[in-house]
């Protein structure tokens, strides 16, 4: 649907964690496809794809069943928080207000911008190294900032700039890896390239658990990037364009590490891998990459500066940030991060992808809390003004029912965890597979929907928050 707003949109977003009217709305549900299948194109998704076969030891074919099964089914998640930012038009994190409470939704909002800092610091380690590998006589520190900061001057001019350049990404980067993927399979160097590996279980299930908590990751900022849609936008429409987006995007980005990684000998590092693998289109392949970080890199940014300035709002109620305040503290961020990941050790990224298996444990249960809110409880509707309010509202400072849904849906992942902090004893059991994920989703959204629907304070709340859904 083209509005008034469409051609009319300044190119420098104004709005920050605030509720976007309708004379603000603008863009197509088919925008929401090249964003997330651009960005999903990228050195950090094809490292993690390919762990299946170097930590877990899955060969190509039970590899890539693996991650398609795991994309496929954790995409159904992603899409669904992004159909909500149609509807609601604020950003995923300040809306947990409603489910959780103004007070009660902090710690969700903290970690997730805990999380996306990381995400942030680890594309830039990645944008360093490629562009490194690009021009040898540029260090890898020097790389580092200067990838960092084509990504901060990408998220402080914020959502519009960032659906254009993912609009011709996906046309580059999809030409690019079917590119790669072309030559990959008319150059393999090995001879174990279908042998290498074998079917187990226990690998096939992680590898299944890493591309679903993929697509899990996002949910904490996925309809950050719809919510200037139109309000009247099918919900379909928005779930399927984001759907087969992140789906086919991430997928493609996973195998083609796992492909990289079978062509090559055994033991190196992906990215090297995937630089030999690609021969004389090598340095192409990298270059397109390195584009590619730098700008999806700016989702991160862009997600972690919305956080903070949820976490600083809900203080400071009287604040009203602005485009000015998202810069400054998208510069606060980006110079620490550079700062940090300079002198971060050389397994950064492993490091890293610890920390996310860690942190998802804990933002499975929000997903499951808010997924059933949104859909089951208040069927898309609330009270928008009760959001921004100090004592939150109608919805309170605590909701009783999600904060006891939430902390009963960590205590059930801990013994199907496998983390570097700790291993629980079911997925040792089972050989290190780490279900926590699948068992977070599947008690927590029926226990939120009966503590829910028991409260009669609760419902008092629904009734009045379905008058409004306004400012």
């Amino acid at each position: 649907m083209v509005t008034a707003a469409t051609t009319s949109a300044p190119l420098i977003e104004k709005h920050t964690i605030g509720y976007v009217p309708p004379e603000d709305r603008h863009g197509k549900t088919k925008d929401l496809f090249t964003l997330w299948f651009g960005g999903n194109i990228a050195p950090l998704p094809i490292v993690t794809g390919a762990l299946g076969v170097q930590m877990f030891h899955l060969n190509l074919v039970w590899g890539i069943v693996a991650i398609l099964v795991g994309h496929l089914v954790g995409g159904v998640l992603m899409a669904l928080h992004s159909a909500q930012g149609p509807q609601m038009g604020i950003p995923q994190m300040i809306q947990s207000r409603a489910q959780f409470g103004s007070l009660g939704a902090l710690l969700v909002v903290l970690i997730a911008g805990i999380m996306y800092i990381g995400f942030f610091a680890s594309n830039i380690v990645l944008a360093g190294k490629s562009l490194h590998g690009v021009v040898d006589s540029v260090p890898v520190p020097v790389g580092i900032v200067i990838g960092a900061l084509g990504s901060g001057i990408i998220g402080i001019i914020g959502y519009r700039f960032i659906h254009v350049l993912n609009r011709i990404g996906t046309w580059v980067l999809g030409a690019g890896i079917v590119l790669g993927f072309g030559y990959i399979f008319t150059h393999v160097q090995t001879a174990d390239f279908l042998t290498r590996g074998s079917f187990n279980i226990s690998g096939w299930l992680a590898t299944v658990s890493l591309a679903a908590l993929w697509q899990i990751a996002f949910a904490p900022y996925v309809s950050d990037y719809s919510r200037y849609l139109p309000a009247n936008v099918p919900v379909a429409a928005t779930f399927w364009t984001t759907y087969l987006g992140t789906v086919l995007g991430s997928s493609l980005s996973f195998i083609f590490g796992a492909v990289a990684v079978l062509a090559t000998p055994v033991g190196m590092d992906t990215m090297d891998a995937v630089k030999l693998a690609t021969g004389s289109i090598g340095p192409l392949m990298l270059v397109l990459f390195l584009l590619s970080v730098i700008s999806h890199n700016a989702l991160n940014l862009y997600g972690a500066v919305l956080s903070l300035i949820t976490l600083i709002q809900t203080f400071a109620y009287r604040w009203i940030p602005t485009a000015k305040s998202r810069a400054v503290l998208s510069i606060i961020v980006l110079a620490a991060c550079c700062f940090a990941a300079v002198g971060a050790s050389a397994n950064f990224i492993g490091h890293f992808v610890d920390m996310v298996l860690v942190l998802l444990v804990v933002l499975v249960p929000w997903t499951a809390i808010n997924l059933i809110d949104f859909y089951a409880i208040h069927k898309g509707q609330y009270d928008i003004g009760s959001i921004f309010k100090v004592d939150g509202g109608i919805y309170g400072r605590y909701n009783p029912q999600a904060l006891l849904a939430y902390a009963i849906g960590i205590a059930v992942q801990i013994p199907f965890m496998n983390t570097p902090l700790y291993v629980g004893p079911i997925s040792e059991h089972i050989n290190g597979a780490d279900l926590s994920w699948l068992v977070g989703l599947l008690i927590t959204s029926p226990l939120y929907y009966w503590l829910a629907n028991r409260d009669t304070a609760y419902k008092r709340r629904l009734s009045t928050g379905k008058l409004a859904n306004s400012i």
